[in-house]
C-alpha cells in the first residue's frame, strides 16, 4: 500500500471521529435547553401572592344598624320603670320637661344638649314597638331635625354609660325616661304630673 493511500484513510478517519463529537455535543445542548425550559415556568399560584382585603368602611353618619342618617326607636322595659323607649344601640331616651309637646319645641341647647344629646334624624325613623301616630320631629334652634314622641323631643343621657342604664331618669325633677307614647316612664311612682307645659322648676338651669 502506498503512503498516500494511508495517508487517506487516517484523514477519513479523523474526519469521522470529528463529526460523532460534534454530533453529541449538538445533542447535549438541546437535552438542556429542554431541562432549562421546565425549571423556569413558575405555576400560575406562586406567582400571585395573596393580597389582604382591607374591609369597606362605615359610611359617614351611619346608624348601629346599617342604615345612613336614621334614628331608631325601640320600645322595652325597664324592671322598674315599666316600659321606655331606647334607641338602636339600646340607650335610654328621655324627655325633658321644660320643653313642650304642643306645639313641639326643645329648650335644651349648649351646655345642655352637651349633657343631653338629641335624637336627631336625616333620613327618617325606623320604629320598634313604638306606634307610627305618636312619631313626629322638630326643628331645633341649630337646623337639625330632633325625634318626638307624644309631640316631646327626646334625648340620651350622655352619663348614661351602657345600654339599659337609667341613670337620667328623675334628674333635676325635669328630666324622665319616656314611654312609647310619649308619656314619663315610672309614672306610677312619680310626683311630677304629666303636663305638656313646660315646667317652671326651682330655678337655676335645670338640667
Amino acid at each position: 500500500m502506498s503512503v498516500f493511500s494511508t495517508r487517506g484513510i487516517a484523514a477519513v478517519a479523523i474526519a469521522g471521529a470529528l463529526g460523532l463529537g460534534l454530533s453529541a455535543c449538538g445533542s447535549d445542548s438541546k437535552d438542556d435547553g429542554k431541562a432549562a425550559g421546565t425549571t423556569t415556568q413558575p405555576s400560575a399560584q406562586q406567582s400571585q401572592p395573596a393580597q389582604n382585603t382591607p374591609g369597606t368602611p362605615a359610611a359617614p353618619g351611619q346608624s348601629a344598624n346599617g342604615t345612613a342618617g336614621k334614628a331608631v326607636l325601640k320600645a322595652g322595659t325597664d324592671a322598674k320603670l315599666g316600659a321606655i323607649v331606647a334607641d338602636g344601640s339600646g340607650f335610654t331616651l328621655y324627655r325633658f320637661d321644660k320643653d313642650t309637646a304642643k306645639p313641639s319645641k326643645s329648650n335644651c341647647d349648649g351646655d345642655c344638649a352637651a349633657k343631653w344629646p338629641a335624637v336627631t334624624t336625616t333620613g327618617g325613623v325606623t320604629l320598634d314597638g313604638v306606634d307610627q301616630s305618636a312619631v313626629g320631629s322638630v326643628t331645633r334652634s341649630d337646623g337639625s331635625t330632633q325625634v318626638t314622641i307624644g309631640g316631646w323631643p327626646v334625648y340620651r343621657f350622655a352619663a348614661d354609660a351602657k345600654p339599659g342604664d337609667t341613670k337620667g331618669q328623675g334628674v333635676n325633677g325635669t328630666w324622665f325616661a319616656v314611654t312609647p307614647d310619649g308619656k314619663k316612664a315610672g309614672a306610677a311612682t312619680s310626683t311630677a304630673p304629666q303636663t305638656d307645659k313646660p315646667s317652671t322648676g326651682s330655678g337655676g338651669s335645670g338640667y
